[in-house]
């Protein structure tokens, strides 16, 4: 399961990167694809917080920001290569799959941050509450992380490129939506939580010492 997790992890930041260049609407506002996607990270780092501790969790970040980092070279390289004369759409692939520098910078750093303060906050809170109230570290942990890879993001991308009331109002739309997504995704966290116990061999049962947290 745990290897399973990793490589959903590791797949959806993948994905966010090139599902990022689509914009769609949601009444007045306009949001990037990539936010149905990347949310649902978080969600996978809480349930490997919660079943196989906090270093699980940390090297899966780390695994996923040099992955998102080797992705981004060999899409540069193969933006760069010689377009074959039968190809005729070499504009189209470099504008779908490259993006600027400054893009790229703003989202690998708000990952890196955002990412481990998911696992700070969750753990934090598993130390208090124990195994009781998966809910609340999930719900914190998400929305609070999301909260600074919005700002993050956002700022660093595009600062100085439109007026600041519209930087504020980009980073409270796209909140907003991952802070639904991450009150609805509360009850798959239970269930992936359980599965993954239940593979481990460390489900809870009435009387039985606690050993979920041995990785």
């Amino acid at each position: 399961m745990f290897i399973y997790l990793n490589a959903i992890f590791v797949g959806l930041l993948i994905l966010s990167n090139f599902l990022a260049v689509k914009l769609f609407s949601v009444g007045d506002y306009m949001l990037p694809a990539a936010v149905i996607v990347y949310v649902v990270t978080y969600l996978i780092t809480d349930v490997i917080s919660e079943v196989y501790g906090k270093d699980a969790a940390r090297k899966t970040v780390q695994a996923g920001f040099f992955t998102q980092v080797i992705a981004l070279i060999f899409v540069y390289i193969a933006i760069q290569l010689p377009a074959a004369p039968a190809f005729g759409l070499q504009p189209e692939f470099s504008t779908i799959l490259g993006s600027s520098f400054r893009v790229m910078l703003a989202s690998l750093l708000a990952y890196l941050v955002s990412q481990n303060l998911d696992v700070f906050i969750f753990h934090r809170l598993k130390e208090k509450h124990g195994e009781k109230k998966l809910w609340l570290r999930n719900n914190l942990s998400t929305m609070a992380s999301q909260l600074m890879d919005t700002s993050i993001f956002i700022v660093i991308a595009f600062a100085g490129t439109v007026p600041v009331n519209v930087l504020i109002t980009m980073v409270l739309t796209q909140y907003i939506f991952k802070f639904m997504i991450a009150v609805v995704d509360t009850p798959i966290a239970y269930l992936l939580v359980k599965l993954a116990k239940k593979e481990k061999g460390t489900e809870m049962i009435p009387g039985q010492a606690n050993i979920a947290n041995r990785a």
